[in-house]
């Protein structure tokens, strides 16, 4: 299924159904009271979180959304039926905006959260309604409330408790793939992922996490070169970042300055994410010289940020790579939480 994350639609409530003007008639009371129901709600359009969903793609073509309009009321103070509503299922962690003014209509990021982006109009008051004391044959009744339509944008950001970040080729992909279910491209060639995919990690403690493979970043990647922020969104939402550099890098600590600096120049937010670098291709490297590639790896990187070396292809250090991203996994929730 093609990866959609950004789409723009219209959308439309239903307008409310008119109330009605009318009198009781009946044999032996020709001359009765207001009996003129109320008109119908019209039908609202909603979104609704589906965890079982991952792109916008059913909102790509399907663009349009017009719910139904109120029924009118009737004689015998009978209430016009209400309009359907329509709801629309989008992925977690959908960002919705009004396309006209750029106004933040909401998020929805938990299974099951709700937003309404057209509320149906009101049913207008039927004459009985306007009854009193003194106004005994009220000859009038409330219209219904109009539609309201907008046109909405939904930007999809991956909700995932570590995201990945590397160059193309660093070994991403076959990282996700060997710690998880997920089954992304692998090729040794650049930007074999070309959309982002998500994976679940399970650890023996009956605990897991979703790691997101997100494609490589090239330098000038937050100015739209390469895939540009087109995967640098869906970074903003990751609890814990891992930075992914191969062995065959010729600068790690330059590898890593140059990702850090491009997060910081697409959202300085980002930075404060807890993070780590993973040293990827180990198998690469005879093992008698892993510990001295590793210090050499090391020379240039802060002391507070933590560099694991690993191979995806060998499983070298792989559930000690796991572990520490679970450990980082909880910790950066439990802080959010206390704030």
């Amino acid at each position: 299924m093609k990866f959609v994350d950004y789409v723009t639609i219209t959308v439309r409530s239903g307008k409310g159904g008119a109330g009605s003007v009318s009198f009781r008639r009946a044999k032996y009371e020709p001359n009765g009271g207001p009996d003129g129901g109320n008109g119908g709600a019209g039908g609202s359009v909603r979104l609704i979180a589906d965890s079982q969903l991952y792109t916008l793609l059913d909102h790509r073509y399907n663009r349009h959304h017009f719910a139904e309009g109120g029924h009118n009321g009737s004689s015998n103070n009978k209430t016009g039926k209400d309009g359907d509503d329509i709801i629309l299922k989008v992925p977690v962690g959908t960002l919705v905006k009004d396309t006209d003014t750029d106004e933040l209509l909401g998020e929805l990021l938990v299974e099951g959260d709700e937003l309404t982006l057209a509320q149906g109009g009101r049913g207008g008051k039927g004459n009985t309604f306007f009854k009193t004391s003194t106004h005994q044959t009220p000859r009038h009744a409330q219209p219904g409330d109009p539609e309201i339509e907008r046109n909405v944008t939904m930007e999809l950001k991956l909700l995932a408790d570590v995201g990945l970040v590397g160059f193309p080729n660093a070994g991403k992909s076959t990282l996700v793939a060997s710690i998880s279910a997920a089954r992304p491209k692998v090729a040794d060639y650049p930007f074999t992922t070309l959309e982002p995919s998500l994976g679940v990690v399970a650890l023996e403690s009956y605990e897991s996490f979703v790691i997101a493979d997100i494609p490589g970043i090239i330098e000038g990647a937050h100015e739209g070169k390469g895939l540009g922020i087109q995967f640098l969104k869906h970074i903003e939402r990751n609890a814990v970042l891992l930075f992914v550099i191969p062995v065959t890098s010729e600068n790690v600590s330059a590898e890593y300055a140059t990702l850090l600096g491009e997060l910081e120049a697409f959202n300085a937010d980002m930075l404060t994410k807890p993070r780590m670098i993973g040293l990827s291709k180990m198998d690469l490297i005879p093992r008698d010289e892993q510990k001295e590639w590793i210090q050499d790896a090391r020379s240039g990187i802060p002391n507070d940020v933590k560099l694991m070396a690993f191979s995806s292809v060998s499983r070298q250090a792989l559930e000690e790579l796991k572990r520490e991203l679970w450990e980082n996994v909880k910790n950066a929730h439990s802080y959010d939480t206390s704030n």
